[in-house]
């Protein structure tokens, strides 16, 4: 008896599909779009994994620019190569600038209004709120690490002290933590 072939994953369908899709996603992510990335990418269209999503956004997280746009440019270009890495720019970008801008001569004209620096504040405990969310979602997908989870909680306090506390510039962070862990994760898959 053979088993039936696993449906097709799910992909974007052409670079409007992809352009659209990145422009509704960006246009939800005021604040802190991590969680909102996590739910469309992964729990909606399904065109990554959690794992996949955990491993993109560690790369998108260490190359210079915003991590959403750079995680946009990579999934771009894995369906659709240049053309879909510069459609997914494009529509992480396009509308959004014109509604910052927008925003940003409305928010001149009443910066000074309480109510308005109150709403402020609000949404930046909200935004802190759904990046801890997706974090606690998210750690599911983390203990399937090679590496044990004491290691990793203390490569993560080791950043925490480093970056918040001792004020050391985050790429010598990176570049040293990060060298660690993926010298302990290879030693740990080689053995």
């Amino acid at each position: 008896m053979t088993s039936a072939p696993p449906d097709p994953r799910p992909c974007p369908q052409s670079l409007t599909d992809l352009f659209v899709s990145f422009t509704l996603l960006a246009l939800q992510g005021f604040g802190g779009v991590l969680a909102v990335v996590q739910r469309e990418l992964v729990e909606r269209k399904r065109w990554l994994t959690p794992d996949e999503f955990i491993e993109d956004w560690a790369v998108a997280q260490i190359m210079p620019g915003p991590n959403v746009v750079n995680l946009s440019m990579m999934i771009g270009g894995r369906y659709f190569g240049l053309a879909g890495a510069m459609a997914a720019l494009a529509g992480m970008l396009a509308v959004p600038l014109v509604l910052i801008l927008l925003l940003a001569l409305v928010h001149a004209q009443f910066a000074d209004n309480p109510y308005v620096a109150g709403a402020l504040r609000g949404m930046a405990a909200v935004s802190a709120g759904l990046i801890g969310a997706a974090g606690l979602k998210l750690s599911a997908a983390l203990s399937r690490n090679p590496m044990p989870l004491a290691w990793c909680a203390a490569i993560a306090i080791a950043g925490f002290v480093m970056v918040a506390l001792l004020h050391f510039h985050l790429s010598y962070v990176l570049i040293g933590l990060g060298g660690l862990g993926c010298v302990l994760t290879y030693r740990r898959l080689k053995a």
